[in-house]
């Protein structure tokens, strides 16, 4: 089977990542790349042998050899470049979060034809071999009901930072928000996929917070989202999603992503690093709960980056679903849009 003749638009660090990793995977032919910075693109074309280079993205999404294009510029301008590539029959891989808000994925679905793929990068973690792994046991029934789909990660503020931060990082009109745009789309997309994304989410409860004003140089001059969230999210067949992701926190770092269902549980990790487990806790009336380690392993950063593109490729060339379709998306979207809502409002949004 021929590659898929890929073409890349934005050479930013995320952008520079999806050129070096998909020159190494076989699916994948890169035949373009594109940046408004001509001496850059022009370098990096060199660089890896990409034999074409463009200054802008409507030029690389209008070349006949491109099959599929990959938008890996900033949130804010991504879905008119969106829109045009599917409205030219093309297919899409999309930077997270999927877009700025869910009336712009609405935007990208109301676009696709039939027979393209469209796919967003917020499936990094979900398609690494442990999540798989969770998978599979929860979709073979093992934990029985679920009840409790847990995500908390914290990060604690390092030292006073000696570079300035990113001025998109943490703006609302640049970003759509803060780290629930920026860490929450990967969160949510982990814990719907290891549960195959059954789980529906109908109202949430949430609030969110900036920075604390004596950490405030953590963050751009003008910075306006948040870098704190909590939220719960009550989901249809009883079951109810907490979540909390917080960055420059006055706390220690911490970790968990579970799902505990009415005979057993599953610890899993989201962040990729040598020696980690996913932990199996069975119960039985005779002994109570045991623990068992079901995957163990080493994940990498290159396998996280890898992923959504490999599977992109495959999705077309297998004629099949990518891992995370756009309509999968709009769910990640309209919880973190609820959040948002209740968080400005104080009451709980329903999701239609």
């Amino acid at each position: 089977m021929e590659p898929v003749k890929v073409g890349i638009v934005g050479c930013g660090v995320i952008g520079k990542k999806h050129i070096q990793l998909a020159l190494t995977i076989p699916t994948v032919e890169v035949v373009a790349i594109a940046d408004l910075r001509e001496e850059l693109v022009r370098d990096l074309a060199k660089k890896h042998g990409v034999p074409k280079a463009y200054t802008t993205a409507e030029a690389l999404i209008d070349d006949p050899e491109v099959q599929a294009v990959v938008l890996a510029m900033p949130t804010h301008v991504r879905t008119p470049l969106g829109v045009y590539t599917l409205k030219k029959g093309k297919h899409l891989l999309t930077e997270k979060p999927v877009a700025m808000n869910s009336g712009e994925v609405k935007q990208l679905m109301a676009a696709q034809p039939k027979g393209v793929v469209a796919a967003c990068c917020s499936c990094r973690h979900t398609s690494l071999p442990s999540a798989q792994t969770a998978a599979k046991l929860i979709a073979s029934g093992a934990l029985g009901k679920l009840r409790v789909l847990r995500i908390r990660h914290l990060g604690a503020a390092g030292e006073a930072p000696k570079n300035p931060a990113p001025v998109w990082r943490l703006r609302k009109d640049l970003n759509g928000g803060g780290i629930l745009m920026n860490w929450g789309c990967y969160d949510l997309d982990y814990i719907m996929g290891v549960t195959g994304w059954r789980v529906r989410p109908r109202c949430v409860l949430a609030r969110t917070w900036q920075v604390a004003p004596h950490l405030a140089s953590r963050a751009a001059p003008g910075s306006d989202a948040e870098t704190h969230v909590a939220a719960v999210v009550l989901c249809d067949d009883d079951i109810a999603l907490t979540y909390e992701r917080g960055e420059f926190m006055a706390a220690a770092n911490e970790s968990a992503w579970q799902v505990t269902g009415e005979k057993g549980s599953l610890r899993m990790p989201l962040v990729p690093r040598p020696g980690v487990e996913v932990m199996h806790d069975q119960s039985s009336d005779d002994v109570g709960v045991t623990s068992q380690s079901i995957w163990a392993g080493s994940e990498n950063w290159e396998n996280v980056h890898t992923g959504p593109i490999a599977d992109f490729a495959a999705a077309i060339q297998e004629e099949r679903e990518p891992m995370t379709s756009l309509a999968r998306a709009l769910i990640v979207q309209q919880v973190a849009d609820a959040i948002y809502d209740s968080a400005a409002s104080g009451k709980c949004v329903e999701i239609k």
